[in-house]
């Protein structure tokens, strides 16, 4: 996906097509950024960690840069999803279905939300639990054709694709910054240490 390429260092050699802000007028609509790229920048300025992936292959190898960075190769992972479990069952993860007893969340989620660069989740990722009974610590499995505009379209998507039973315990992860202080925007909210493995599937 040429965006992501943009994001991490690919860039254009016609530098000179590019236009800047500065060189427009005042009146022009301002330049929106394509939905990729606005998801990416938001996600960041939340706290989160992303890493860019072009096949399984990097996912997993991302995966357990992620385990040797923390020191969890000793520590369980919460794997709620049975689908989930069997895609990583040859990445040696000790897993179990006790929050308690874990000290990460390997999951999935419903979409990407370009417009605050938050998460969106239901009872199909974490069944009925609050976020706060979860680990601190998350690692996403995602795909870029899950990247959408905003929160409204990812619940009309939920809504289209599971016509017969609709998923409950819809919410959204935004605070990934656990060991800032709370500003009254993120009152209330379940601050992760969220790791995002995005696969380019476009």
């Amino acid at each position: 996906m040429s965006l992501f390429r943009k994001i991490f260092g690919f860039k254009s050699e016609d530098k000179d097509e590019e236009l800047k802000s500065n060189d427009r007028g005042k009146y022009m609509p301002e330049i929106k950024l394509p939905i990729d790229e606005r998801f990416t920048i938001n996600f960041k300025a939340n706290g989160g960690k992303f890493l860019y992936c072009e096949d399984l292959n990097e996912i997993f190898q991302n995966l357990q840069s992620i385990i040797d960075e923390n020191d969890w190769q000793d520590k369980k992972v919460l794997i709620i999803d049975q689908h989930l479990e069997s895609k990583f069952g040859n990445s040696n993860l000790k897993t179990t279905n006790r929050a308690s007893e874990s000290s990460f969340f390997l999951t999935t989620c419903e979409n990407l939300i370009a417009n605050d660069g938050s998460l969106l989740i239901s009872s199909r990722q974490i069944y009925e639990k609050k976020l706060t009974e979860l680990p601190l610590n998350f690692i996403v499995f995602a795909t870029t054709s899950q990247i959408v505009e905003s929160i409204g379209e990812g619940l009309r998507g939920i809504k289209s694709k599971n016509r017969k039973k609709i998923p409950t315990n819809i919410t959204t992860i935004k605070h990934f910054k656990s060991g800032d202080e709370k500003d009254f925007l993120s009152y209330g909210s379940s601050a992760k240490n969220l790791y995002l493995l995005l696969l380019e599937d476009l």
